[in-house]
């Protein structure tokens, strides 16, 4: 029979295999409790198949990945295959973390939360000129549930068309993409004002 210490690290380590794990999340709590006491073993545990535990204590979140190997080490295989994004869901995730970075600048407390409208918006400037309204929403849509598929966006609870950005956003998308994709936007801008 497991002990209550190890009850805590198997539940621990079955989560974070599922899913990112928050802080803030009541159905979390213990598991982030565990990741806290337990920290080591949970990491000692993954280390074997050339997995790193991530924790973020600031932002309030959890989450593995693939260990990098040192020089003349052996990669291992990849336990979880890559995932390419398409062009609107890549988009998507830098915008999302551009308003991020704006709003916790702002001194704004909380949880950044956009609405379906204003999320439609954001892709809508990149899309191609088109006067059929609906294909461009539809392929919002489409784009904001792949997002949310893939963890980024939760649709909030009793409020419709309501998406709180979830903070992990921030390990997938850092600075240096934020800083690329300015300058090919600015690129962009350049090019569209040249052939006009």
């Amino acid at each position: 029979m497991r002990s209550a210490d190890e009850q805590a690290v198997a539940e621990a380590i079955i989560l974070l295999m599922r899913e990112v794990v928050y802080r803030e999340v009541p159905t979390h709590e213990a598991v982030w409790q565990a990741l806290q006491r337990h920290r080591g073993a949970i990491a000692d545990h993954f280390a074997t198949i050339g997995i790193d535990v991530v924790l973020d204590e600031s932002e309030g979140y959890a989450y593995l990945a693939t260990h990098d190997p040192e020089a003349g080490e052996e990669p291992l295989p990849r336990l979880v295959r890559r995932r390419s994004l398409t062009y609107n869901v890549s988009l998507l995730l830098v915008l999302l973390r551009k308003r991020m970075v704006e709003f916790e600048s702002s001194g704004d407390a909380g949880k950044l939360v956009l609405t379906r409208d204003q999320l439609v918006e954001m892709l809508r400037v990149f899309q191609q000129s088109s006067s059929n309204e609906a294909r461009i929403a539809d392929q919002a849509d489409r784009t904001i549930a792949q997002a949310a598929e893939l963890g980024f966006l939760r649709e909030l609870r009793g409020q419709t068309g309501a998406w709180e950005v979830r903070r992990i956003l921030k390990a997938y998308v850092d600075a240096q993409t934020l800083s690329d994709f300015a300058e090919r936007l600015a690129a962009y801008a350049g090019a569209e004002e040249a052939t006009r």
